[in-house]
């Protein structure tokens, strides 16, 4: 009965840490991610510079844009205009700096060392250009190596070379062929230079659990109860780089299926460059609790006041999928 009780134990420990080990490295972990992707993305780089190193953001803005407010959100930092314009740059340094002093996220010192890659689509109507220059700003005014994209006529979504609509379009699955890889150029900026990559992607795509990463409740931070990780052949005896992909509201698997996962330009970049690509996934949710009608990651507060820094539920779950991802 000891050995019988030991087996389900041991199968019930393996149920809920899904992800591999791979022995990924710690530290100099990049992140990307679209819209309110970005934002995350942003957030996570800023929460976390000490181990993450760089970020490429396509249609996203500044740390803390919207100030705790989801009008500031939907229109100081999506579509700013005479009466509603970007949040000062100098106000959002300041806040910055000070949840710093306060160990809420990691000491802004990291960020002089980190790379940002930015892209804004001249056809984009979600989320103008003045958002992503003061995301721009905001880095400048740390020092960090910055490059902004924005002579592309894309629309609101994903740029990629062969996938998705027209290049202007934006409509599901925010996913746009414009004849320009954008997480190939966004992943040589953070990483520096690549190989070529892979004509067609080789690797694993891995579904996982994420609710044991969101302390058991995915649901209950927005997050869906499975997520993807892309793991070339060589991570399984290498030791790989650890890339974050956010993807964008309306864009999780619930939504678009695997569309995101596979199309948006960085497995086959993944698989001849030793790139582990953790996919983490939301859902729309309508609770008077967590309010979330459209899919987007939590970037002005329905997770809770602490939603941009460490302590944040989605930023602590991520967190959790790197750490698993780089156990040796």
């Amino acid at each position: 009965m000891k050995a019988l009780g030991a087996l389900f134990i041991a199968l019930a420990a393996h149920a809920a840490e899904p992800l591999p080990a791979l022995h990924a490295a710690r530290d100099g972990i990049t992140a990307s991610g679209l819209s309110s992707g970005g934002y995350m993305a942003v957030q996570l780089h800023v929460a976390h510079s000490a181990r993450i190193s760089g970020v490429g953001v396509l249609a996203g803005g500044p740390y803390y844009c919207e100030q705790d407010s989801l009008f500031t959100a939907l229109y100081n930092c999506m579509q700013p205009g005479l009466w509603t314009p970007v949040t000062a740059s100098a106000l959002l340094k300041s806040e910055t700096d000070a949840l710093a002093s306060r160990g809420a996220i990691d000491p802004t010192t990291n960020l002089a060392r980190s790379r940002a890659w930015l892209f804004t689509g001249s056809a984009d109507r979600t989320v103008y250009p003045a958002v992503v220059q003061a995301l721009r700003e905001f880095y400048a005014g740390y020092k960090a190596q910055v490059v902004l994209v924005g002579d592309k006529p894309a629309g609101h979504g994903m740029v990629t070379d062969r996938y998705g609509n027209a290049c202007g379009v934006s409509e599901p699955p925010f996913i746009v062929d414009c004849d320009y890889d954008a997480a190939g150029q966004l992943l040589a900026f953070l990483l520096g230079p690549l190989r070529q990559p892979a004509a067609e992607a080789t690797g694993r795509l891995l579904s996982f659990d994420q609710a044991h990463y969101a302390d058991g409740d995915a649901h209950g931070v927005a997050m869906d109860d499975s997520g993807f990780v892309y793991v070339p052949e060589r991570c399984a005896i290498e030791r790989c780089r650890l890339h974050v992909a956010f993807h964008g509201c309306g864009q999780g698997k619930s939504e678009v299926g695997e569309r995101f996962v596979r199309e948006a330009g960085y497995n086959r970049w993944a698989d001849t460059n030793g790139l582990i690509v953790l996919y983490p996934q939301v859902v729309k949710r309508y609770s008077p609790f967590v309010f979330n009608p459209r899919g987007c990651w939590d970037w002005w507060g329905y997770t809770g006041a602490q939603y941009h820094t460490k302590a944040a539920p989605q930023i602590r779950a991520v967190m959790k999928m790197l750490d698993r991802l780089s156990a040796d």
